[in-house]
């Protein structure tokens, strides 16, 4: 097969396809007009985020038997479209599940125990003790939304703090066992303290967490959301952040972000924006749940054996 490579990716992905006798051409700086003129010539394509993917860019292409994300999210892919003209859509959340968990836990970590303005502090010369004192992740219950690559992953690294975990997932069923209970949203709404959301971008998903979604909440809650920055709709966070509702948050993605995750322009983001960056009790990251040197080899590695699967 011939396989266009649009962004860049661990150099074991096009190394292990042309050991199997296929072409790579590594055209990461091409523009999306060199793309689309040239798109009809291959038979693959492997992205990440740099383009989306559409109806008119599939027609374009006759020959292509595969789109491979490079992550997880497969929102800048025309799935539906793809596979009704029996393209097969293929992505790897296997190989960033782990990275993301582990960040998804830091976050919170660091959150709880003021380690972000502890530091600060300590570097000025402050040395606040009383000032800083944390609260324990031990004994509170966490609800997760999604229970795919991401959410069981973060549900796994849950273990051994001592917390009651509950996961709510609309497309799957009997999936509980000795550590985690399937649950409804009902069942969260009452008892969790921290909610995780591990959801895909889709209609359905768009601004899921919203105003009258976190007040369904009998309890105060901490957020936590390294899935897609729409999912979360943030004027209505800090909305609850102000009434004490939220009592902190933890994000790694933002609804402002572009779909190539380029750097944010905050200056002139919206007032919601300008008030998380000056909120303590919220952390901030740019996208780089996942985003770690193991999981971009190993992201290349389960892209190449679903490639290679493929073509034979």
């Amino acid at each position: 097969m011939k396989i266009l490579f649009i962004d860049s990716n661990h150099r074991l992905l096009h190394e292990t396809l042309e050991k199997a006798g296929h072409t790579c051409d590594l055209f990461y700086q091409w523009s999306e007009e060199e793309i689309e003129n040239n798109i009809h010539l291959y038979d693959g394509i492997v992205i990440r985020s740099k383009i989306k993917i559409t109806k008119d860019s599939i027609d374009k292409a006759p020959k292509l038997k595969f789109i491979a994300r490079a992550g997880a999210g497969m929102e800048n892919i025309d799935v539906a479209y793809a596979e009704s003209k029996g393209i097969k859509c293929i992505h790897a959340p296997e190989g960033n599940r782990d990275a993301l968990a582990e960040q998804a836990i830091g976050m919170l970590l660091a959150l709880f125990n003021n380690l972000i303005r502890a530091n600060k502090e300590v570097r000025e010369g402050k040395w606040i003790r009383e000032g800083n004192r944390g609260i324990e992740l031990f004994g509170k219950t966490v609800g997760i939304i999604g229970y795919g690559n991401m959410g069981s992953a973060f549900a796994e690294r849950l273990k051994g703090f001592g917390v009651n975990v509950l996961v709510y997932d609309k497309y799957k069923k009997n999936f509980g066992n000795e550590f985690i209970k399937e649950s409804s949203l009902e069942e969260i709404f009452k008892n969790a303290a921290i909610l995780s959301l591990h959801t895909p971008l889709t209609d359905e998903t768009n601004y899921l967490i919203n105003d009258t979604f976190i007040n369904k909440f009998s309890k105060n809650i901490y957020i936590i959301n390294t899935a897609r920055g729409k999912c979360l709709n943030t004027s209505d966070l800090v909305k609850n952040l102000k009434s004490g509702k939220v009592s902190g948050a933890c994000l790694d993605v933002l609804e402002y972000e572009r779909i190539s995750f380029e750097a944010l322009d905050t200056k002139k983001l919206p007032d919601a924006f300008q008030y998380l960056i000056q909120c303590e009790n919220v952390i901030l990251s740019p996208h780089i749940a996942g985003w770690t040197h193991e999981s971009k080899e190993k992201i290349a590695k389960v892209l190449a054996d679903k490639i290679l699967s493929i073509s034979k």
